[in-house]
C-alpha cells in the first residue's frame, strides 16, 4: 500500500512540473480576441482613394475581426509593439470567403490577398549603414515616419509558388509566406501557428531586429475584385 502511495505522489509531482513548465514556457504576451478594434489604428496609403472596411462582428458569445475588400487597400496596425526574440511565437484563427483570380504574389498587377497578417521589424537608425540611413531618412521626409527595417507578410494567397516563400514586387525587404493557398479551404477557420524568429533567420539568412509590431490588411486595388475575410483571434506568445 505504501508502495502504491509513493507512486501515486510521484506521478502527481510529475503532473505539477510539466504544467507548471508547460504554463513557463507559453507566457503570452499580447492576446487579441477582437471584441472592439481598440488596440489597432488604420493604415492607409497616399495613392489609393478606395479603403478597406474593418468591423467587429457579433455571432452568440463570440466575436470576430471581419475585413471587406472592393478594389480597395487599407490595413489595421497594432498599437503594441512586441520583443520578438523574447516571445517568438505567433497564433491565429482565420477564414476567407474567396481568394482573387488574378492574385500573383511575384507581380505587382496581382499583389493583393484577401487576409494577411504582417509582421513589421523596427528599423534602427544606430545599427543602420551609411547607405540605408540616407534611403530611411527619405523615406521618413516623405511619411513622416520611418518603414520598416523588414518585413513578414503571412498570406493566404490564390496560388502556391515554389518554397512557398515570395519576395514582394514592391520591397526586397518584404518576403512573403504562403501558409494557405487556393479557394479549397474558403469558409473554412484554419488556425495557424508560426516561429517567427526562425522564419525570419530562415528566409533573410540573418537575425531580425528586437522590436516588430503586427498589421492585417485584405486588399484589392491591384486586381479590382473583392473578398470578405475575418479573423477571430491572434496570440503572441514566448
Amino acid at each position: 500500500m505504501k508502495h502504491s502511495l509513493s507512486i501515486c505522489y510521484i506521478i502527481i509531482i510529475i503532473l505539477i512540473t510539466s504544467c507548471l513548465s508547460y504554463a513557463q514556457e507559453e507566457r503570452v504576451l499580447f492576446s487579441e480576441p477582437f471584441n472592439d478594434l481598440d488596440n489597432w489604428e488604420p493604415l492607409y496609403f497616399k495613392k489609393i482613394k478606395e479603403h478597406t472596411t474593418y468591423s467587429i462582428i457579433k455571432d452568440g458569445d463570440q466575436s470576430y475581426l471581419r475585413a471587406e475588400s472592393n478594389a480597395s487597400a487599407s490595413g489595421i496596425v497594432c498599437k503594441n509593439e512586441f520583443n520578438m526574440i523574447e516571445h517568438p511565437h505567433m497564433r491565429w484563427r482565420w477564414k476567407i470567403n474567396n481568394v482573387y483570380k488574378k492574385g500573383d504574389a511575384a507581380t505587382r498587377e496581382g499583389d493583393d490577398y484577401p487576409i494577411r497578417l504582417y509582421v513589421m521589424f523596427k528599423y534602427d537608425p544606430d545599427k543602420a549603414s551609411f547607405g540605408k540611413k540616407f534611403k530611411y531618412g527619405l523615406a521618413k521626409k516623405m511619411y513622416g515616419t520611418y518603414p520598416p527595417q523588414s518585413t513578414l507578410n503571412y498570406i493566404w494567397a490564390n496560388r502556391k509558388h515554389e518554397g512557398n516563400v515570395v519576395t514582394s514586387p514592391y520591397a526586397k525587404e518584404s518576403k512573403l509566406v504562403i501558409l494557405q493557398s487556393g479557394p479549397e479551404s474558403a469558409g473554412t477557420w484554419i488556425i495557424e501557428d508560426v516561429n517567427i524568429i526562425d522564419d525570419y533567420r530562415r528566409i533573410f539568412g540573418t537575425d531580425p531586429p528586437e522590436q516588430a509590431s503586427i498589421a492585417i490588411m485584405n486588399d484589392s486595388d491591384n486586381t479590382g475584385e473583392s473578398s470578405v475575410s475575418y479573423m477571430d483571434y491572434i496570440e503572441v506568445y514566448k
